[in-house]
């Protein structure tokens, strides 16, 4: 079947149109995104604004219109921390439910954990052994381990790049103190969860997932996205500890000049260097091998594995 996807992030808003049936990998067909940014919509605190609500149903017009245009003929529709995290998340989705008719999940964090795990479990196999896998979005951090495609442990903390730039950093490039407080924070908040994951033992395969990590990568030395999903890219900690230390000392139009860096996501690089870096060192981590599936490509196969035989999606 042509399933769509339709991944209301954070940063950004994906329609993903793949060509997928049980037992294949799903061909992707059409992309379509755009870069809202609706944790920087919240306000009071904790609620999406009108404008961001605006920017979301102009999105989910488009998409439905795409979607049909593409000849999709099963649409599924989440969101993730930036819609969870806003009080008023469920009162804007319900009026879209009833106004585009089209249902759009909210994803628990240990939702996204596990769905990312199977995709990163889909990609690299059995012969990985037991997965320890990290994923860093605008408004959270997954982490999840196991040895099937289920995980053994997983969680989500409030560790986003988006989220920790805004509530933390003030300056471009921040002042050393907020970037020696974050650094606490951050290892704090993490160590806590260290013992659900070790408790099973070491994994044999650390995978990140997310643009975050493939940027620290791309800037690391990994080869750039051109030359495909299935060129390997690792990020090596001692790398990542080095860029950690440099992106701090770097204005956000001097981090869109690196390699693999976007003019958008530069003001959160540092931030997410950040949290890679305490996850790195707290789960004793010498390399990360970076996986190009991440939690849609976990949606779509979950969806497939539930389908019919016959691909109807019932």
């Amino acid at each position: 079947m042509r399933l769509g996807v339709l991944d209301v992030g954070s940063n950004t808003v994906h329609l993903l149109v793949v060509d997928a049936h049980l037992g294949a990998r799903p061909l992707p067909a059409f992309s379509h995104k755009a870069e809202l940014r609706l944790a920087a919509h919240l306000e009071d605190g904790d609620r999406l604004s009108e404008r961001g609500e605006r920017l979301l149903r102009e999105f989910v017009d488009e998409a439905l219109q795409i979607a049909e245009d593409k000849g999709v003929e099963d649409l599924v529709a989440f969101a993730t921390s930036a819609i969870r995290d806003a009080a008023n998340g469920e009162e804007i989705l319900d009026r879209i439910r009833t106004e585009k008719r089209i249902g759009i999940d909210v994803l628990s964090g240990e939702d996204e954990a596990r769905l990312t795990f199977l995709a990163v479990r889909r990609w690299f196999g059995w012969s990985s052994g037991r997965l320890l896998v990290v994923d860093i979005g605008g408004g959270s951090l997954e982490i999840a381990s196991g040895i099937d495609e289920e995980p053994d442990a997983a969680f989500s903390l409030p560790l986003g790049a988006g989220r920790l730039t805004r509530d933390w950093l003030t300056a471009d490039p921040p002042p050393s103190d907020e970037v020696r407080a974050l650094r606490r924070h951050v290892r704090a908040e993490i160590a806590r969860h260290v013992g659900e994951v070790s408790r099973y033992g070491p994994a044999d395969h650390a995978v990140a997932t997310s643009k975050t990590f493939r940027q620290l990568a791309r800037i690391a030395g990994a080869a750039p996205s051109a030359d495909g999903p299935y060129q390997r890219r690792v990020l090596q900690d001692s790398d990542l500890t080095d860029w950690a230390d440099k992106l701090a000392q770097l204005t956000s139009a001097e981090r869109a000049e690196l390699p693999g860096v976007s003019e958008s996501r530069a003001p959160q690089l540092l931030a997410g260097a950040i949290v890679a870096d305490a996850a790195m060192d707290l789960f004793e981590l010498k390399e990360l091998e970076i996986c190009p599936w991440a939690l849609r490509e976990g949606v779509i196969l979950r969806r497939i594995d539930h389908a019919s035989p016959l691909g109807t999606g019932r």
